[in-house]
């Protein structure tokens, strides 16, 4: 064959997608052989297949293919969303409240202090800590998907990765914006402090009229195979309307999901729910698949103790808040104990974070480009860590809870 030949099939976008579908299907389920998550194996083939190895999937390709990623994270939104009905929230009380707030602040209190006291640098420390809370909802999901685990762990589940990822940027949008006046030793902005509630008021706008506009005309349709025709283009069009708005994805679709699970009838509710379930697997493949591509394996020597210490604080943060808020909260010994181990996984959003921080601090000179360096390359490398172990910790979380039979567990 050719040799000009066989490099454009290896770099065409539509044949690396379509053979790397195919052989995560197959990685996928000899992780599960391992008894490890299939989504492990999907990763693993992207990390091979990316920049870090066999640069099948090279930079410029994860950029032409970073709508998938974005589709998928919609999609994933709108699946949390449909889980969030205002009366099973009612029954779960105020615990949920308590938990997200509890594990969320104080996380990101654990990890300014543990790395403001480290370095002494505490607009980086602030930075740094406002990411921390940043979860990885796509992973959490994927596990409770394809274990099908049901009961209040996994309600609970739903409810912190839903609700905690719009939290973590509200808290990212005020410290960032500290740091930056902290930096510049000007006095505070009140247009700056503006930035992140004109965000969180946007996403909330367009996630609430899609949301009732989706929901209504999708109450007048019968076949699910045009629910999940008119879901999939509602998807796409918040997902793109946020990217050009500077909203952030993933509460829009999530609000779009609580809007209609919240206004529409079970039944509707019901065919959206299933109509999306049919397109999941597909775009968990694709999604962990282009994830791993991401993962930076070279930039894992250079973890260093910044890196060691901000997993061990991010993971006591996140684990004792989710401690604390229940216990305030009073929700159940089973949630208390477990819910902490759920959330770890951290990935597209810390990393998007972290990539504004090296835009933003550029300006500042040598001291802010350090800043941004260490935080990019510290937020790749623990993600590497986070991604893998995340939801490994999951379907413990889960099992321990007695929400996965011994039968889907050993699958």
């Amino acid at each position: 064959m050719d040799s000009g030949l066989l490099t454009e099939i290896i770099r065409s976008p539509v044949v690396v997608v379509g053979f790397g579908t195919v052989v995560a299907l197959y990685t996928g389920k000899f992780a599960q052989l391992g008894k490890l998550p299939s989504i492990i194996g999907f990763m693993l083939l992207g990390a091979l297949l990316g920049p870090s190895l066999l640069h099948v999937i090279t930079d410029e390709l994860q950029s032409q293919l970073s709508f998938i990623s974005d589709i998928a994270l919609g999609f994933v939104a709108l699946s949390i969303g449909m889980e969030l009905s205002f009366t099973a929230l009612r029954k779960q009380g105020g615990a949920i409240v308590a938990i997200i707030f509890s594990e969320s602040i104080f996380t990101f209190l654990v990890v300014t202090a543990a790395l403001g006291f480290l370095t002494g640098n505490w607009p980086f420390a602030l930075v740094f800590g406002a990411i921390a809370p940043a979860s990885a909802p796509a992973g959490t999901v994927a596990i409770i998907q394809e274990y099908r685990a049901k009961g209040p762990l996994t309600q609970a589940l739903y409810s912190v990765v839903g609700f905690d990822d719009g939290l973590g940027i509200v808290i990212f949008g005020f410290a960032s914006a500290i740091a930056v006046q902290m930096m510049s030793q000007s006095a505070m902005s009140v247009h700056i402090l503006l930035e992140p509630f004109l965000e969180i008021v946007g996403s909330l706008g367009v996630g609430v009229l899609i949301g009732l506009i989706g929901g209504l005309l999708a109450s007048r349709l019968e076949s699910k195979r045009d629910v999940l025709t008119l879901s999939f283009g509602f998807v796409l069009l918040a997902t793109g309307l946020s990217t050009i708005l500077n909203l952030s994805l993933i509460l829009t679709n999530l609000v779009i999901g609580i809007t209609i699970v919240n206004s529409q009838r079970h039944r509707t509710t019901e065919q959206i729910s299933q109509s999306i379930g049919t397109v999941m697997p597909l775009l968990f493949t694709l999604f962990f698949l282009l994830a791993g591509a991401h993962l930076e394996l070279s930039a894992l020597p250079a973890l260093g103790l910044i890196g060691v210490v901000y997993m061990a604080a991010r993971s006591f943060g996140l684990i004792g808040g989710a401690w604390i808020g229940s216990r305030i909260g009073g929700a159940e010994p089973v949630i208390a104990k477990n819910l902490g181990l759920g959330i770890l996984s951290q990935a597209g959003v810390a990393i998007g974070l972290a990539l504004y921080v090296q835009q933003t601090f550029q300006e500042f000179g040598d001291a802010g480009a350090w800043i941004g360096t260490t935080i990019i390359t510290t937020v790749t490398a623990t993600s590497v860590i986070f991604e893998v172990i995340g939801p490994i910790l999951t379907r413990i979380a889960l099992t321990r809870a007695g929400e996965i039979s011994t039968e889907k567990a050993d699958h």
